[in-house]
């Protein structure tokens, strides 16, 4: 079964699930299903571990990353500066605040994609702006950014420029003292932002 019906499974299952668990407040601003599921057949809401690494190394103030695994998991290991927001408390409206961001990126990640991608489109279904995954979830951060494997030696310069890059990430964020090359302009350090109370009661996603 490929990865789209996979997903647009899971869509009907939390369009479906999400009346049980969204509080009956106004949900003028929520999206249609056929809007969410144009959207979500979109790739350009995945962001691959090396694009949110190198973001992390440059300090880059933009984003946020949001663990959506159990509090136990998140206690356990995490990435840095992740926020804990559990999936079956996604819908408090006490975390809209924070995840309803209108100048921050806030990216969702999980094991791999499934528990992400659920936090995804209860958000979005809300209308929740700048939302997206971090595709692969933790797995593909072991994989590609804390034990990257050497390309073959009749690879592009291009893959071993990536190793590279890898190679310097994974001591990065295991403590090691080597330099890696920005790839940004590097800026103040990330910082949680909360958005301030609307007058109006919004439902939570």
């Amino acid at each position: 079964m490929s990865k789209t019906y996979i997903i647009l499974a899971i869509v009907l299952l939390t369009l479906a699930g999400g009346l049980i668990f969204l509080p009956k407040t106004n949900r003028s601003n929520e999206i249609s299903p056929k809007t969410l599921a144009k959207e979500i057949n979109d790739p350009a809401r995945f962001l691959s571990v090396d694009n949110i690494a190198a973001r992390m190394i440059n300090e880059d103030p933009s984003f946020l990353v949001v663990d959506v695994r159990s509090a136990e998991e998140f206690d356990l290991f995490t990435l840095p500066n992740a926020l804990s927001v559990p999936l079956h408390d996604i819908a408090n409206p006490d975390w809209e605040d924070y995840l309803n961001q209108e100048e921050m990126d806030v990216i969702f990640f999980s094991n791999g994609d499934l528990y992400a991608d659920q936090a995804w489109i209860l958000c979005a279904r809300k209308g929740f702006k700048n939302l997206y995954v971090m595709e692969g979830g933790l797995n593909q951060w072991f994989s590609n950014i804390m034990q990257p494997t050497a390309p073959p030696e009749t690879a592009p310069s291009e893959e071993f420029d990536l190793y590279a890059f890898r190679q310097g990430a994974s001591l990065y964020f295991s403590g090691g003292s080597i330099e890696v090359e920005s790839l940004a302009t590097k800026t103040e350090p990330v910082k949680l932002i909360k958005r301030e109370k609307k007058t109006t009661t919004a439902g939570g996603c």
